[in-house]
């Protein structure tokens, strides 16, 4: 396995950093409701494109404020067989609201096959598509991090700026290991001047 990095071999930034994660949710907003929904759904949950699309109007818990995720990296049983993993990550109630009024996510849950149909019957690269087209429109540069995996790490980063706690962290990424997660908290620049000024007062 290759390890996780957030810098490339030129110490160019894999991640988005706050300005730009803000930009991107902004033009989100302004996109028709798949494409707006998608988005945020990538925003607010840090998931991988193909865990995005599996989530089912079953997995978004409406009163509880989360959705379900099911983590896609191979893992092992004890047995050697592929072991399956779910994640519930919280999300903001204004953003269920919307991907409710989108989708229907309320009514489709009171049918056991509308429940369990994708809410973005989409390929893996129309997904990539999408997420490009509004990165550029947001004006984030030609660069490693305007991809669908910088937005990913850009989630890791502003946890960790805001003190999520890297075990809580781990879980809502689904991250086999912790050492992996920590990789978030070698956080650079505007990031790592955030951390430091809490030690400045």
């Amino acid at each position: 396995m290759s390890e996780m990095r957030l810098h490339d071999t030129a110490g160019n930034r894999l991640y988005l950093n706050a300005e730009e994660r803000a930009a991107f949710l902004a033009v989100a907003r302004k996109q028709p409701a798949r494409d707006r929904t998608l988005c945020e759904t990538l925003h607010f949950t840090g998931c991988r494109p193909s865990e995005l699309l599996e989530i089912t109007p079953a997995k978004v818990d409406l009163s509880g404020g989360t959705i379900t995720i099911r983590s896609l990296k191979k893992r092992k049983d004890a047995s050697g067989g592929q072991k399956i993993v779910f994640r519930s990550v919280p999300v903001p109630p204004d953003y269920l609201d919307t991907l409710n009024t989108a989708h229907g996510v309320r009514e489709a849950q009171r049918s056991r096959k509308a429940a369990n149909a994708p809410i973005w019957p989409l390929s893996r690269v129309r997904v990539w598509q999408i997420v490009k087209r509004i990165m550029i429109e947001a004006g984030i540069p030609d660069a490693p991090q305007r991809t669908p995996k910088g937005l990913r790490h850009g989630f890791g980063i502003n946890a960790t700026v805001n003190g999520i706690p890297l075990h809580m962290l781990q879980k809502w990424m689904g991250h086999a290991q912790l050492t992996t997660t920590a990789i978030y908290a070698d956080a650079v620049g505007k990031e790592e001047q955030d951390i430091a000024s809490r030690m400045w007062g």
